[in-house]
């Protein structure tokens, strides 16, 4: 038994050693998209700060790497992490999107924010400056409202609705 046990912990070792020169491509863009939100709509200082602050991380083309990055598995958990979340909302690509698809992600980022699911608290328990007080909520909260009013004001009201997917 005890054989087995230092023979499964060596080839163990020998995993975790070798996993360490397999690293995911970073989220590190090498010049600007062009299809950031601010190309659309004004985006004042202040909610640019909560956004770099908060969102960029995983909602953007260039994440600031911790550390812990270089560590695998935890590079791979990273970049699963940031993968999915620019999936759902991705700032340097927002004006791509269809109308519909931007006015709806404003009224989610509201409720994600609202409803305490964003920032992630697994984020914003080693990124303690990513903790968005309640001050930031209400300028960040306006601003989508406010970038909300503007689409709905420039487009047909049928224009802002999503499609709905075939089942």
């Amino acid at each position: 038994m005890k054989k087995i046990f230092k023979c499964i912990s060596w080839v163990l070792l020998v995993a975790i050693i070798v996993i360490q020169f397999f690293h995911p491509a970073k989220n590190i863009a090498a010049a600007p998209s062009g299809y950031h939100i601010s190309k659309a709509y004004p985006v004042p200082e202040d909610v640019q700060q909560i956004l770099v602050k908060t969102c960029y991380d995983c909602h953007s083309n260039t994440t600031r790497y911790p550390w812990y990055n270089n560590i695998q598995p935890v590079a791979w958990w990273l970049h699963n992490h940031i993968k999915e979340g620019k999936r759902h909302l991705n700032f340097d690509e927002f004006t791509t999107y269809r109308i519909a698809r931007q006015y709806k992600t404003l009224d989610e980022c509201i409720d994600e924010v609202k409803g305490g699911d964003m920032p992630l608290g697994s984020y914003t328990l080693i990124h303690k400056d990513a903790i968005i007080t309640d001050n930031e909520k209400q300028v960040f909260f306006t601003w989508c409202n406010t970038v909300r009013d503007s689409i709905k004001s420039a487009y047909p009201a049928d224009s802002l609705v999503m499609p709905k997917r075939k089942s």
